[in-house]
């Protein structure tokens, strides 16, 4: 069964702080429209939504007319100087050079085809571990059990954090990525501050712990963080604690997402699982797929630094632009029939990634994390059929997934 909707909606008015009621849930048939009706759509709050893909491939690529620092607009929404504002401020995504300049070069240099090669193995291992674990049981949930451990683990290794000390990553970050959603209750807020006042004090623990005693300077990322290995310089203790965080969230939900949709996918698309199990040498072109079809960050942001125009639309000089990736990778200008999941689908020049000097650091690692653990799964237990009725999703969105996918493995 798929989660797609039929039918016209209307988007005259559409307010993204406050958006129609199952719009969270299936927000497609309004990307569709928008697409059609109104591809740059002005907000009651004076940002603008951004929907066509030529559009966000030329906004990706212009990084002096479309800024990423969001100290503007972050202050009003998390408060200056609060938990959140320093993170998100700080952070790889939300910056501009020469941070983002800085930031980048070291990771890269961290995460080479010949660093990300070395990681197979250990990745192999994760999955196998986690399939085995399910074996034999009646009910699973593809999320908790699976999906979510991975990049868990992966980017744990990554940080060499001690295996003992990675129970609350993943609840500190699922809160820390949860305060970007549009609107935010009071709860929400508060657990995202919480979040990463916990997360840099076990930092900055973890760092000093790796400042007496560095890792192997050729894959321990902390370690190349801290010495600065790759830029000119190094980064001052809370650039590194705050892009330390950075990575574990950057890695952590979005590939969840990639894993579970992709599995959710190919269970409501019958022919599309047979067509894999005959041929998995398709998973490439299938994750590529998958990460189109159910992209797992739906909505990006820039900023203009000063008066611009955007598919016909002038726009003010500080206009906050939502990025809408879930929408303009069903742009019929770039996709033909982008409605079909086809694991075939070539070219697929999908924006899950973003795009320009901003292109996410870790696409590499998470295009094998998801090619590995989909494929796998699907070897081992080629007949998983997810449980009618019960799939939660997870709600958000800027991020799309699933909170739980109950499963029986059959065989």
């Amino acid at each position: 069964m798929s989660d797609t909707v039929h039918g016209p909606v209307n988007v005259e008015g559409f307010d993204l702080a406050d958006p129609p009621a199952g719009f969270a849930g299936n927000p497609f048939p309004y990307y569709d429209a928008l697409l059609r009706e109104a591809p740059v759509l002005p907000q009651p709050d004076g940002s603008l939504l951004v929907c066509r893909h030529a559009d966000l491939d030329r906004i990706y690529r212009d990084t002096a007319l479309f800024s990423s620092d969001k100290k503007r607009v972050f202050g009003p929404k998390y408060g200056p100087g609060s938990p959140l504002f320093e993170h998100h401020t700080s952070s790889l995504v939300f910056s501009d050079p020469p941070l983002h300049t800085r930031v980048r070069k070291i990771m890269t240099s961290a995460l080479t085809p010949r660093a990300i090669a070395k990681m197979e193995p250990g990745l192999i291992e994760t999955v196998d571990h986690l399939l085995e674990r399910m074996a034999g049981r009646t009910e699973v949930d593809l999320i908790g059990d699976f999906a979510a451990s991975i990049p868990v683990q992966i980017i744990g290794n990554l940080l060499d954090v001690p295996m003992e000390e990675r129970a609350p990553l993943r609840d500190w970050s699922l809160a820390i990525l949860g305060a970007l959603e549009p609107a935010l209750s009071e709860a929400e807020l508060a657990a995202g501050h919480r979040a990463v006042e916990e997360f840099k004090a076990y930092l900055r623990d973890l760092i000093a712990r790796r400042r007496s005693n560095p890792g192997d300077i050729e894959t321990d990322v902390l370690t190349r963080l801290i010495n600065g290995v790759g830029a000119e310089g190094t980064l001052s203790e809370i650039e590194l604690i705050q892009n330390c965080i950075f990575i574990l969230n950057a890695g952590h939900e979005t590939t969840t997402n990639l894993i579970g949709n992709g599995l959710a996918l190919l269970h409501d698309h019958p022919e599309q699982r047979r067509r894999l199990l005959a041929q998995p040498e398709l998973i490439k072109p299938a994750v590529e797929e998958m990460l189109r079809f159910r992209s797992p960050n739906q909505l990006g942001n820039r900023e203009t630094t000063a008066e611009a125009e955007i598919g016909g639309v002038r726009v003010p000089a500080g206009t906050n632009l939502h990025l809408v990736i879930g929408a303009a990778n069903r742009d019929p200008e770039v996709f033909e029939k982008p409605g079909d999941f086809d694991i075939t689908r070539t070219p697929n020049r999908h924006l899950a990634f973003a795009g320009g000097p901003h292109v996410c650091v870790g696409l590499t690692l998470a295009r094998l994390e998801g090619r590995i653990a989909i494929e796998r799964l699907l070897r081992r237990f080629p007949d998983y059929r997810l449980l009618q009725g019960r799939r939660v999703q997870g709600g958000r969105i800027r991020f799309r997934g699933y909170a739980a996918l109950p499963a029986n493995l059959g065989g």
